[in-house]
């Protein structure tokens, strides 16, 4: 069986996120990268289908140099070889692209990506990835068994879950608990240092969206607090200050 994870090359949760260039670039001074959490769960539950099937899992993923330690990291929890598109990603659509090109000469079996970057969110690229294949598409996966050619997938929706079965090759968007996170071992940091990274040019350098312009949240405003007692005057702030009744 040949796997392909796709991960995202993301600012770490706990980062201070800034913007310059009159608020139109994202600035990365200071950043920590991570594998999109998502991602991490979609490469963990590779990592033990693989290691079931006895096939091989690729990791994919469409950046920048500056990109590469995370692929590295990916190679130490178990991927076997990395990709990486020299690209920036743009947008959800120059994305899929690279992606869908790179696998469709690859002949791949199943395709795991997280179901959306916790960047800009946008948990779109696994369904236009498996719209240009011809393959279908599953998410939010939580739970993914193989059976032969059949994937049986708990998959979660509004008010429950919905259980699948999906004859293999497709796509899916993973989160958890469809595995647990790996964390790199020492073998494995040192085996990825030897294990191939290839760096393949993009198809095309042309984005279908624009950025032009990113703004922070509005900086919470100090608490007010209301005596247990004074329910009139606390009615009235939700009415005509916070606006939420």
């Amino acid at each position: 069986m040949k796997i392909l994870v796709c991960i995202t090359h993301v600012p770490d949760t706990t980062s201070k996120i800034q913007f310059t260039e009159n608020n139109t670039k994202f600035d990365k001074t200071g950043v920590q990268f991570i594998i999109g959490p998502y991602d991490d769960y979609a490469l963990a539950r590779a990592v033990e289908l693989r290691d079931q099937s006895e096939g091989s899992l690729t990791v994919l993923n469409v950046g920048e140099a500056e990109t590469e330690p995370t692929l590295r990291k990916a190679l130490a929890i178990g991927a076997d070889e990395a990709i990486r598109i020299n690209g920036f990603p743009s947008d959800s659509l120059f994305v899929a692209t690279q992606i869908a090109h790179y696998a469709k000469e690859g002949g791949y079996d199943l395709i795991l990506m997280g179901r959306e970057s916790i960047d800009f969110n946008g948990g779109m690229v696994h369904g236009m990835v498996a719209e240009m294949l011809g393959m279908p598409s599953v998410s939010p996966v939580m739970k993914l068994d193989l059976e032969g050619d059949v994937a049986k997938i708990a998959r979660e929706i509004e008010g429950g879950k919905e259980y699948l079965e999906v004859k293999l090759p497709f796509v899916a968007g993973c989160q958890e608990p469809i595995a647990e996170w790996k964390i790199p071992n020492m073998r494995g940091i040192m085996s990825a240092r030897s294990k191939p990274l290839n760096v393949v040019e993009p198809v095309s350098d042309e984005a279908a969206t624009e950025t032009v312009g990113y703004e922070l949240p509005p900086a919470k405003g100090a608490v007010k607090l209301i005596d247990k007692d004074n329910v009139e005057e606390l009615v009235n702030l939700l009415q005509n200050e916070a606006k939420i009744l």
